[in-house]
């Protein structure tokens, strides 16, 4: 049997770790087709953003981490469903085509944007780990220009800090970008603290709304007490010419504009021919498997998984889900290959986490709620356990470990994204 797995994220790599404990020698192939070739630990973003967590212990490689899967660098461009054929586009190279008998859609999601003016020119997302690199780099990098500047209107430009979007992805990295900066500013004797300028933008009337509202409404007084500008009720209406400019009627030079404004499915489902719902997603049953069309499996954040937990709803696109989904969806492409009945998935939302940096955190477990430094310890412990592979616990650990003893580390390595800019330099200057 030929196992074609699209996306190596959360579900992609769990089903395909998985299924190389479940299977039996020679029962089938598995290949995982990835456009970057790791799995990236989302959670772990703000923190590697905020030199907490070095970037490279965020991600997992997939070759290292599947050792007896076939991994494929590239995208999947089209897919035959009548003779199960995909058309895979390799990095380099021309396109060739994969045979599967059972097909995972597991591409995940993409990020959520809206045509406002200027957010593509000016505006950095804030899901890859290429950029929450960029975000530290970037947050440094303003630090400097306003240090350096003799205009005011340069110096307080690049000091304001714009993050749209009051999700775990927002509030985290509002946070924890925050931190590095206050670690960072004490090293430019021309600044004063009091200058930075953070500002939250959420369209709706609380941030968090995965949690509990009660642990919103502690979040939200925590970021009033550290300065931040909180605008609730408030869109981003145009970022033209670096200038913020929100529906509430404020405008403000901004240097860096973080857009954290959520997530869309992946829109591979649609484009492969697969029936979808009006958010794009997959439509499956509770077992996992694409309505009507026989062989094909779907789950995490591009599938509308039905929660059984809660009837008529569906499981919320989370890492708590999809790391699940991925588990028992390997259960049952084994089941359906050897013509057993298939299992449906069934979790109970347990809780969500979010750290605050400055040793701060919220957290919901089941019924019972933490804050503060309670809720960092737990945002951490949780996180850790679910890290991929016992090297990278470690790593992370040893991460948190150093911090206890030394100072963040604020090294700025803008010169990084262009690196082959001084090379290209010297020929001009030859």
């Amino acid at each position: 049997m030929e196992i074609l797995i699209v996306g190596g994220g959360y579900v992609g790599m769990y089903t395909a770790r998985r299924l190389e404990r479940l299977l039996r020698p020679g029962e089938a192939t598995v290949t995982v087709v990835d456009p970057r070739g790791y799995m990236t630990y989302q959670p772990f973003l703000a923190e590697a953003a905020a030199g907490s967590v070095e970037p490279r212990h965020v991600i997992a490689p997939l070759p290292e981490v599947l050792r007896h899967t076939r991994v494929l660098t590239g995208k999947i461009v089209s897919i035959d469903h009548a003779g199960r054929l995909a058309t895979f586009a390799p990095a380099c190279g021309p396109e060739r085509v994969l045979r599967y008998d059972a097909l995972v859609m597991a591409a995940g999601s993409v990020s959520r944007v809206q045509p406002v003016e200027g957010l593509a020119d000016c505006g950095a997302g804030f899901k890859t780990i290429g950029e929450a690199v960029h975000l530290r780099n970037h947050v440094l990098g303003q630090l400097a220009v306003a240090a350096s500047a003799g205009d005011p209107a340069i110096r307080a430009a690049a000091l304001t800090f714009v993050v749209v979007g009051g999700g775990f992805a927002g509030i985290e990295a509002l946070a924890e970008l925050q931190g590095l900066a206050d670690e960072a500013v004490r090293f430019h004797p021309a600044l004063n603290p009091g200058e930075l300028r953070w500002v939250l933008v959420e369209a709706t009337g609380r941030i968090l709304p995965e949690l509990d509202e009660r642990l919103g409404q502690w979040t939200l007084r925590a970021l009033l007490r550290r300065g931040a500008d909180v605008r609730l009720h408030t869109r981003l209406a145009s970022a033209a010419h670096r200038t913020v400019v929100l529906d509430d009627g404020t405008k403000m030079a901004a240097g860096t504009l973080v857009w954290a404004a959520g997530a869309r499915p992946s829109p591979l489902g649609a484009a492969a021919g697969l029936p979808v719902d009006k958010a794009g997603r997959i439509k499956v049953s509770a077992d996992l498997a694409v309505t009507g069309v026989p062989g094909v499996f779907a789950a995490g954040d591009i599938a509308a998984v039905p929660d059984l937990s809660r009837p008529g709803e569906l499981c919320a696109p989370n890492a708590q889900h999809a790391l699940r989904q991925g588990k028992l969806l390997a259960r049952n492409i084994v089941a359906f290959g050897r013509g057993d009945q298939l299992k449906p998935y069934r979790h109970a939302y347990a809780g969500s986490v979010a750290g605050l940096g400055h040793h701060q955190g919220v957290a919901q477990v089941y019924q019972i709620r933490l804050t503060g430094f309670a809720g960092w310890l737990a945002h951490r412990a949780y996180h850790l356990l679910w890290v991929p592979t016992l090297s990278r616990k470690a790593r992370v650990l040893a991460d948190w470990t150093l911090a206890l003893f030394f100072r963040r580390d604020t090294a700025q390595l803008t010169s990084l994204e262009h690196p082959a800019d001084d090379f290209r330099a010297a020929f001009r200057d030859a």
